[in-house]
């Protein structure tokens, strides 16, 4: 069973209150996600990190066979460092996940299982997921919810997982995430009339598309106008696009579960996702921060900033509240 979040302590009114919650297994009770929250948000936006998480127990780097290699595939390397100074800089919510992408993807439904994976395989009475349906969309390709394979680099495991530990992981990381994730955008929209989940991820160098100059340095996905107003991502590229910075919507990257499970334009709550080159901001090894951090961070802040304003248009709210300078 996963724990409840638990407030932490604040020190005084201007610091950000912090919420812990769900499990690592393996690690006694160290959190599996943190969500904070500035004393009064300034704009309806919620960020998301759930792959950057470094709290491996030692049983799953035994498990590895390249205990070196693989985190640095798997990981959307210290990304969350851009969450943590965006969320600084603009008053935005900030939720980041602590479990590696190595024990949980959290971007992939629970079901989403490679049951070759583990002790027994499915279980009996277990039917396979039909057309459509999200289990084993992902997992055929070795990365579904709990990764197998790293493209190029073959096996992560060895041996099998056992469906104790598999059960462990969903209760205890992903339904913990979620909840608190879909809780607090229902808190955010119910306070402004909507909310905007920005699902904020890295991925490799990307070429320039044929005919382009210049390859993206982010990529916009709305799961093709599903997850958010296209008002939103009309705002983001050309904001971008004034100040330079190469963008593109959907391609290679449009989103994936979370923007499925938690974006209902209807009811109010957008999310878009946001792929970040890694050399924009780590070092040459792909491993470490490197100079480009501050930059990129300040882009992705007004970024937000931009995005804020017209969640909070969507919202209904008037000029007093809306966060762009």
């Amino acid at each position: 069973m996963s724990r409840p979040p638990g407030p932490s302590r604040s020190l005084s009114p201007s610091v950000r209150a912090s919420v812990s919650g769900g499990v690592v297994p393996g690690l006694g009770d160290a959190p599996a996600f943190t969500l904070t929250t500035p004393p009064r948000m300034s704009l309806p936006v919620l960020i998301a990190v759930p792959h950057a998480g470094r709290a491996y127990p030692a049983a799953v780097t035994a498990r590895m066979r390249d205990p070196v290699l693989a985190p640095l595939r798997l990981e959307d390397r210290h990304v969350d460092r851009l969450g943590v100074a965006i969320a600084r800089e603009t008053g935005a919510a900030l939720l980041v996940a602590h479990a590696p992408r190595a024990m949980l993807d959290l971007n992939r439904a629970d079901d989403d299982i490679d049951w070759d994976m583990v002790e027994g395989g499915r279980p009996h009475g277990t039917l396979p997921s039909g057309p459509g349906q999200y289990g084993n969309a992902r997992a055929r390709s070795g990365l579904g919810l709990v990764p197998r394979r790293i493209p190029g680099s073959g096996e992560i495991w060895r041996g099998r997982l056992s469906h104790g530990d598999l059960v462990e992981r969903i209760d205890n990381i992903h339904r913990a995430y979620h909840a608190a994730l879909s809780g607090a955008l229902q808190r955010i929209r119910d306070e402004w009339g909507a909310a905007l989940l920005i699902d904020l991820h890295s991925m490799p160098p990307l070429r320039p598309a044929e005919g382009q100059s210049c390859a993206p340095v982010l990529v916009l996905g709305d799961r093709f106008g599903a997850s958010c107003h296209n008002a939103l991502t009309g705002r983001a590229l050309a904001h971008l696009d004034r100040r330079g910075v190469s963008a593109a919507q959907n391609r290679p990257y449009s989103g994936g579960y979370v923007l499925d499970r938690h974006g209902m334009p209807g009811t109010g709550i957008h999310a878009m996702q946001i792929e970040v080159c890694r050399a924009t901001y780590l070092d040459r090894r792909m491993a470490e921060p490197g100079p480009g951090l501050p930059a990129m961070a300040a882009v992705l802040s007004g970024l937000t900033r931009e995005l804020g304003a017209e969640a909070a248009l969507l919202g209904g709210q008037d000029n007093q509240r809306q966060a762009a300078e």
